[in-house]
């Protein structure tokens, strides 16, 4: 595995595990009957985003080169 491969590979590895963390997140403020702007109902779903939408581009990036 080269230096570009070990990238790719992290990057898709630290996309899921901020999946994780946003999942969470969001099970912890719905276990604890949060409100619909709960600060952390929001991170969830924003950790969610960023995750999948970093998977996305990598993927999207590794079928073009």
């Amino acid at each position: 595995m080269n230096g570009r491969q070990a990238h790719r590979m992290s990057t898709f590895v630290l996309s899921l595990l901020m999946v994780a963390i946003g999942l969470a997140l969001l099970v912890q403020s719905l276990d604890g009957h949060a409100s619909a702007i709960s600060p952390r109902l929001l991170l969830g779903v924003l950790f969610i985003a960023a995750g999948v939408g970093r998977s996305y581009v990598e993927i999207r990036r590794n079928r073009g080169a």
